[in-house]
């Protein structure tokens, strides 16, 4: 029987999304050839890419507006470097809002000068800092859209007079948002697109070449947009994937339509947080992100209870970060609400026999 699976990532995809793939990986399309043996140089394979990179700046609401998109190896984490690369000149500015923030700051150091324009670590990064101000000579600002380990998110996107980049891995394609506010957007596909492999890069094409010095050739964004993604043997599965989820979504309505039900979901979660003594919210309630949330258990005496009951109602991947503790529900795009009724469920049972 499957799972419910809250896993923070690689996370839960769509049922249809995963059948049709492990078809491809049979076969593709009737072409003879399984999806990881063809050529990423055939026309089969070039469809795929153009296709997935089409929808990604449809779905943003960002087609013909000077964005390429681009499917690039690895994690996102390989993007806290290049962003600073294809940036940074005279200094950089970050916002601070977590461990994937932290480490985005820890990277951009080796090339240059960064500020740290605001922090929430003097709470454990419980929250996002609202007022800060920008350096007039930074040459972008840097922020995470969604903290999958504390279980924040921002709101409102900053307004800037200079390049905005943001890692939005954990909440892309989630929430509607003005996406032409971002100069770079970069995600991880394995939290709302696809299985671990590739990043979604979205990159503004007028914000790239404005730096003197040289950029190794597998961090610099022009040489993979001219390149249409094929700059080496890109990840074909984790692409192909990707477009699937990015096919799903569009189906489905969109991002207008997939918020409404991940807000639902996240109500749900929240309520029976606020409501039920026995659990305590991690994240500042004008914070929390409707895609991670994070909560602990306030008598220690029932977590072993807790965890039985959860195992027993096949709920998967709710342990919390070491950082935080506790528990952490990931709602992802593709997670039913039937599911998070059954963690509430059982969350209700617990108190009801504490």
């Amino acid at each position: 029987m499957k799972k419910h699976n809250f896993s923070a990532g690689p996370c839960i995809l769509p049922d249809e999304v995963m059948q049709q793939a492990a078809r491809a990986v049979e076969e593709l399309d009737g072409s003879g050839l399984s999806l990881i043996e063809i050529s990423h140089r055939s026309a089969a394979f070039i469809d795929i890419m153009e296709n997935a990179c089409a929808l990604a700046l449809e779905l943003l609401g960002l087609t013909g507006k000077g964005y390429k998109a681009l499917f690039l190896q690895g994690g996102a984490s390989s993007q806290f470097i290049a962003t600073a690369y294809n940036l940074l000149e005279n200094k950089g500015a970050y916002l601070n809002t977590g461990t994937w923030s932290t480490k985005a700051i820890k990277e951009a150091k080796i090339l240059g000068e960064v500020v740290e324009v605001a922090s929430s670590a003097d709470a454990n990064f419980n929250y996002i800092p609202k007022e800060y101000s920008i350096p007039t000579d930074a040459d972008y600002l840097h922020i995470t859209t969604n903290n999958t380990i504390f279980g924040t998110q921002i709101k409102n996107i900053p307004d800037t007079d200079t390049v905005l980049v943001s890692d939005s891995s954990s909440d892309i394609f989630s929430r509607e948002l003005d996406f032409s506010k971002f100069g770079i957007l970069y995600a991880g596909a394995q939290k709302n697109m696809g299985p671990a492999g590739t990043t979604l890069v979205v990159v503004r094409e007028d914000v790239l070449g404005k730096v003197k010095h040289s950029i190794p050739s597998m961090l610099d964004y022009a040489i993979h947009s001219s390149k249409g993604s094929m700059f080496n043997t890109p990840p074909v599965f984790a692409v192909y994937t990707s477009m699937l989820t990015l096919e799903w979504l569009k189906n489905l309505g969109g991002i207008k339509a997939i918020e409404v039900q991940n807000n639902a979901k996240a109500e749900l979660m929240y309520g029976e947080i606020d409501r039920n003594p026995l659990f305590k919210g991690f994240a500042a309630q004008e914070d929390r992100s409707t895609m991670n949330a994070t909560f602990t258990l306030e008598e220690a005496r029932l977590k072993e209870r807790f965890d039985s009951m959860c195992a027993d109602a096949l709920i998967n991947g709710i342990n919390g970060h070491r950082s935080v503790g506790g528990y952490r529900a990931s709602m992802y795009n593709a997670l039913p609400i039937a599911s998070v009724q059954t963690l509430v469920d059982v969350m209700k049972e617990l108190e009801r026999t504490a």
